[in-house]
């Protein structure tokens, strides 16, 4: 019994990093990271390596599931896939219909999983300082990037997948919205409503490089320099809260791929000026209740995920 409820919980962690992961401004890595399961996310990713055959050769497949903690991976990739296949159409509907009160429910998970992080770095310095201030200076000037148009090819889309993976398991950077600076997002979104296997497959790919690779380096600094790395990712993740905030005004504007009018360039705005401006409401006390709830499942999932890591 005690085994089917780590590998629930295993896969309801794959379904929220899934979730994350579809919108851009919101990443996949910090739900992994609030819920207990990162370093061990990283560990089994980084032991998939070309040495893996080598102890194929002598030891077996079940020494070699085990030693890729297998089911783990299963479980958490199966309940990402699983949550991107079903959340794709409720979170395009919801961005376009609902843009304030689903980006302030983002605002209000993504600060307090700043928050959490901060919490976990152990040891202050002059340098864990600056890599904060960094983090956040490098996000947010990010974040105010005009997304270029780059035509998806499947190279493109290959090379997209690399980058995006490397960024869906980093804590506060989102792979939705590297897509989206790429002007990739569109695409592979509308691929994956669609079940467009052929791009899929090629992002894919991309996706599992990425992944093998990044994972490595990032294992390195997180045993090496914690404390230091936790710091500049906390710096990116509270940078992009700039990105997120619900109430902008629309600058320019473009025509997607479905021929509809979207905005392009915006700025963030208060929620008084949104409503003077647009003539809509800003849903101001809504939102605010969305922001609180997000912080209120952030506090359950990390309860949750300390609990499971106890067991």
């Amino acid at each position: 019994m005690s085994k089917m409820k780590e590998g629930l919980g295993f896969l309801l962690r794959g379904m929220a990093m899934g979730a994350a992961d579809v919108v851009p401004g919101v990443s996949g890595g910090t739900i992994a990271f609030i819920t207990g399961i990162y370093d061990r996310l990283l560990n089994a990713l980084k032991s998939i390596n070309p040495a893996l055959l080598m102890r194929l050769k002598s030891e077996g497949v079940a020494a070699c599931w085990k030693h890729i903690d297998g089911t783990f991976l299963v479980l958490l990739f199966g309940g990402i896939l699983l949550s991107i296949l079903s959340f794709a159409h409720l979170i395009t509907f919801l961005l376009d219909n609902y843009p304030e009160l689903i980006w302030s429910f983002f605002f209000g998970l993504i600060l307090i999983s700043g928050v959490h992080m901060l919490k976990q770095i152990k040891h202050w310095s002059v340098t864990s300082v600056i890599l904060l201030v960094l983090g956040c200076g490098f996000s947010y000037f990010i974040g105010t990037l005009t997304p270029t148009a780059l035509t998806p090819s499947y190279l493109m889309l290959f090379f997209a997948g690399c980058i995006a993976i490397s960024a869906m398991i980093l804590p506060g950077i989102s792979g939705s919205f590297i897509l989206l600076l790429m002007g990739l997002y569109p695409a592979v979104l509308a691929a994956v409503k669609g079940l467009d296997v052929l791009v899929l497959s090629v992002f894919g790919s991309g996706c599992i490089v990425g992944l093998l690779t990044f994972s490595h380096v990032l294992s390195w600094l997180l045993k090496h320099h914690r404390d230091l790395a936790l710091s500049l990712l906390t710096g990116l993740m509270l940078g992009a809260l700039s990105k997120v905030w619900p109430w902008k005004e629309t600058l320019e504007t473009r025509i997607n791929s479905s021929g509809q009018e979207v905005p392009f360039l915006e700025r963030n705005i208060s929620p008084w000026a949104y409503e003077s401006l647009s003539g809509q409401s800003a849903y101001l006390l809504p939102s605010i209740a969305l922001m609180l709830s997000a912080i209120v499942l952030v506090v359950l999932l990390e309860k949750f995920g300390s609990r499971l890591t106890e067991n």
